[in-house]
């Protein structure tokens, strides 16, 4: 009774010094217990120099003492210390932490005062705490006697080039991969990484990709969607650099606002459109703001090539956007076919030739690669785009016949009609090995509509009347346009992209064909025929300058981060579970039996009953 009392006693004086959920033990019962000599080296205050060198994070330390033992000295008396590692860096811990003198038999010692320890370690359970470097010897000495936070000291960063590192990921797709750069920062006095070092972070991602990679990573009609199990080199949570966002499909507003100066051109000076009274001067401006943005839209793409030549050669190889290309020569061809007359009434016929070399070195490249059966073959890339390289064929036909070119003209007319006949039945096959064309209505197809329009301009003008070849072309243009427009949801549930721009002169190429025809046949279903044509293409490019200008102003996401130029060239890696690492498992059969088995319930019905068979076969062989 008499022993319990006095642990009762021992209890509660502990109490008053140690948080209730400690137990209080006498140290010297434990076997192996932390104990360490110590020479009386606290007297007065703290010195720092008796903290062992190895014992740097040691922060808090409790001392009991051991009574009866008055046969040692004060000068060798046993210390018994409780070593206790934080959770938090030092120097939080010293800022959260009260520290004191604690006397024990007539000596002072170092402490800390455990309730307030476990208080604010309660408080700043959710407090994150990053890398820092370890302190040692009289740095973190030096740092406790002085009070200062050895946080708060002025230390070279853990990794100095983490953010050079992070911003060098763009520099793989610059032309001189920086090198510029890095000249004019040793002209200012910066140092640079050197040429050998750029070299072992430059990845192997930035090589030619071939098609089947585009097709692997990517996915929608324009081939502009990363797929959720692929990566890219570019960070996805930082917007990048705007020439690397200005992608190739930008010119579609060129093809747009150009071909509708064309338009209103033809409404002005057409004989069957004179009761509509329309002004030159519209055309005018039109053209006007054509030449400005296609001067513009070329000035920042021009840049693109300059700085980002990498990401230039990746849209390059891309599927659909390599039609783009041909994009920038259409708006020139458009803007000289669109020309005002209070401009120039006659072009030089010099502008023909140098406005087709371009198109005629692109459709080598292009036309070359859909014979040769490689990546780019034909049936494995053809997709609505392709248009673009068979439009530019037949507008430069137009062009040169309005100019009085003679043989110019039908070479371009006959290998334009050549390969859309190809593209044309392709494209209608639907092939098994064709991968992005789309299986809804999408505005992509409209480019069906654009070159049968301009064959038959172009062919009425070779010939010097819209005869019944003009009128094949222009009858399937026609038709083609009608079983596009009655399907109203081509617009409904899709991104919107400046490729839509390159949507909308299709409509307007058959609006000028139907004006034309309007000359030769006129009557009543013509002229309605040509209001119509001429108020939907007009009311579209009014729709897209809307949204066009809704998502760079207000939305602020009309150049989105480009992933098509930013996908690795390796394929990710499939994760397997665990239940697929052998077809023959035991475990796997047994998942797809409990499974086939299971009802909604997650119980299993057919193992329940086998399992009562055999205890009624067992009870009945025991019964025997």
């Amino acid at each position: 009774m008499e022993n319990c009392k006095q642990k009762h006693l021992a209890k509660e004086d502990s109490s008053e010094v140690l948080p209730a959920l400690i137990k209080v033990i006498t140290a010297h019962e434990v076997a192996g217990f932390d104990a360490v000599k110590q020479q009386d080296c606290v007297n007065d205050g703290f010195n720092s120099n008796c903290l062992h060198p190895s014992d740097s994070s040691i922060v808090g330390t409790e001392t009991v003492g051991v009574e009866g033992e008055n046969d040692l000295s004060n000068s060798q008396k046993m210390h018994f210390v409780s070593i206790s590692m934080p959770p938090s860096p030092v120097g939080v811990h010293l800022h959260n932490t009260k520290m004191g003198l604690v006397g024990y038999n007539d000596e002072a010692i170092l402490g800390y005062d455990i309730m307030g320890f476990a208080v604010t370690s309660k408080n700043d359970r959710q407090t994150k705490f990053y890398s820092q470097p370890i302190l040692k010897g009289h740095v973190l000495n030096e740092a406790i006697a002085s009070g200062r936070n050895p946080n708060n000291l002025d230390l070279p960063p853990k990794n100095p080039r983490f953010d050079v590192l992070e911003d060098k990921r763009f520099d793989y797709f610059k032309t001189w991969s920086g090198k510029l750069e890095r000249q004019i920062s040793n002209l200012r006095g910066k140092h640079r990484d050197t040429e050998q070092e750029l070299e072992t972070h430059r990845p192997a991602e930035i090589e030619i990709l071939p098609a089947d990679r585009y097709f692997d990573a990517l996915e929608g009609p324009e081939l502009d969607t990363l797929r959720a199990s692929e990566e890219i080199l570019l960070p996805k949570d930082k917007k990048w650099p705007f020439l690397l966002r200005f992608p190739i499909s930008s010119f579609g507003i060129c093809l747009g606002v150009s071909s509708h100066a064309i338009m209103w051109k033809a409404l002005a000076t057409s004989a069957s459109t004179r009761f509509l009274h329309v002004n030159l001067d519209i055309n005018l401006v039109l053209w006007c703001v054509s030449v400005a943005l296609v001067a513009f839209v070329s000035f920042i793409y021009c840049l693109k090539v300059i700085f980002y030549f990498e990401a230039v050669r990746r849209e390059y190889y891309h599927p659909v956007r390599v039609n783009f290309f041909f994009a920038p020569w259409i708006a020139l061809l458009f803007l000289a076919l669109g020309v005002p007359p209070s401009v120039s009434k006659k072009l030089h016929t010099s502008l023909w030739y140098i406005l087709m070399t371009p198109v005629f070195c692109l459709e080598l490249k292009i036309y070359g690669q859909w014979m040769s059966g490689g990546q780019q073959r034909l049936s494995k890339v053809a997709n609505p785009s392709n248009h673009l390289s068979i439009v530019g064929n037949f507008l430069g036909a137009l062009l040169g016949a309005s100019m009085g070119i003679k043989e110019g003209p039908i070479f371009f007319f006959a290998v334009g009609l050549a390969h859309y006949i190809v593209l044309f039945v392709t494209l209608y096959q639907r092939l098994p090995t064709n991968e992005i064309l789309p299986k809804e209505p999408h505005p992509v197809f409209f480019l069906f509509v654009a070159a049968p329009s301009v064959a038959s301009l172009a062919w009425a003008r070779i010939q010097g009347s819209f005869d019944h070849g003009a009128r094949i072309a222009y009858f399937i243009a026609l038709f083609l346009y009608f079983s596009l427009a009655v399907r109203v949801n081509f617009f409904r549930g899709f991104r919107f992209s400046l490729a839509w721009w390159a949507y909308t002169f299709p409509m307007t190429g058959a609006a000028i064909a139907t004006i034309r025809y309007s000359i030769v046949v006129t009557n009543i279903v013509t002229k309605s025929l040509t209001v119509v044509l001429c108020a939907v293409a007009t009311l579209t490019v009014a729709s897209l300058l809307v949204i066009t200008i809704i998502h760079a102003f207000v939305l602020d996401d009309l150049f989105p981060n480009d992933v098509a130029i930013a996908i690795s060239q390796t394929r990710p890696k499939p994760t397997r579970k665990w239940y697929h690492g052998r077809n023959g498992s035991s475990d796997n059969k047994n998942c797809k039996k409990f499974l086939q088995c299971s009802n909604s319930d997650g119980k299993d019905i057919e193992a329940a009953s086998v399992l009562k068979d055999v205890e009624n076969n067992h009870s009945k062989g025991l019964r025997c």
